[in-house]
């Protein structure tokens, strides 16, 4: 059987893909690798369907044991990545002999790595994808030592690999380009003025749901009261009671109740938010 086992889950290892998008109206989040980018090049560079499931590893790595020869990469985070005990390479195609170990480690910086397998893993799916959902809970379970992950079979023509493309490096200061509304006009026009000039850091609390901020000055608002629930949208930056902005990532809610001051556009700056570790400040500015 080709297959990877499971011995070092690391702090959080999720099986993603490119997500469910367009089940909200079923109160399913889309889900899905949190930096597309570094996911869609581990998958590019084992010359993998686009939307080949992969894990996605939280700061401390993973390890892996092949149960057959297999091909796999790593990318997101740099990080060091060792077969069979000895150096392997980060951001190429990795032979993994059978009952070797690939040992994914500690991330250098950054937060987020990606782990793919040629053929991709063959896990069931769920609504059309194999991504684990944090909180729905739909898809696979977070990984656990001892689970199987099952790889598919590989592609017609693994020649057409990439040998690897650049990606920028984790943000040491993360620009968030935003575009204001449906609610900005829920908070005071010295407060949104303010929001340009204010620098916030990312907390400890930030997850797959939402990157949560810290430290900045806090929005005011200018009504009174809550809004009913109405739809969030991936990007979407709510802005809660405390007047800290919170960044919708891929697991999130699919309706809310605070204001939503502004839509940060899907791409490279959630790429980045998805590699921002806790203390990293964030701006946000005016999208272009």
């Amino acid at each position: 059987m080709t297959g990877l086992l499971v011995v070092r889950p690391g702090a959080l290892t999720t099986v993603q893909d490119r997500g469910r998008p367009g089940f909200a109206h079923l109160g399913v989040p889309r889900s899905g690798a949190l930096d597309t980018a570094a996911y869609a090049l581990a998958n590019r560079l084992l010359g993998n369907a686009p939307d080949a499931a992969a894990l996605e590893t939280t700061l401390d790595g993973v390890t892996l044991r092949a149960l057959a020869p297999v091909t796999v990469a790593v990318t997101g985070a740099p990080c060091a990545v060792r077969v069979a005990g000895r150096p392997a390479a980060w951001g190429a195609a990795v032979r993994l002999p059978a009952g070797a170990e690939l040992e994914v480690g500690r991330a250098e910086s950054g937060l987020r790595g990606y782990v793919a397998v040629r053929g991709g893993l063959d896990v069931p799916p769920v609504l059309g994808s194999r991504s684990t959902d944090l909180l729905s809970g739909l898809g696979p379970p977070v990984l656990s030592a001892g689970t199987l992950l099952p790889v598919g079979p590989p592609g017609p023509d693994p020649a057409l690999a990439a040998d690897g493309c650049p990606l920028p490096g984790p943000p040491s200061e993360l620009l968030l380009p935003l575009r204001p509304g449906p609610r900005a006009d829920w908070f005071t026009e010295a407060s949104l003025a303010g929001l340009w000039r204010s620098v916030f850091r990312v907390s400890p609390m930030s997850n797959r749901i939402g990157l949560r901020t810290e430290a900045g000055t806090p929005l005011v608002r200018a009504r009174e009261g809550e809004l009913p629930s109405e739809g969030m949208v991936l990007g979407a930056v709510q802005v809660p009671p405390d007047g800290l902005p919170v960044v919708f990532l891929a697991d999130h809610p699919v309706t809310g109740g605070y204001p939503v001051v502004g839509v940060i556009p899907p791409g490279r700056a959630l790429d980045a938010a998805a590699q921002a570790r806790p203390g990293v400040a964030v701006r946000f500015v005016a999208a272009r």
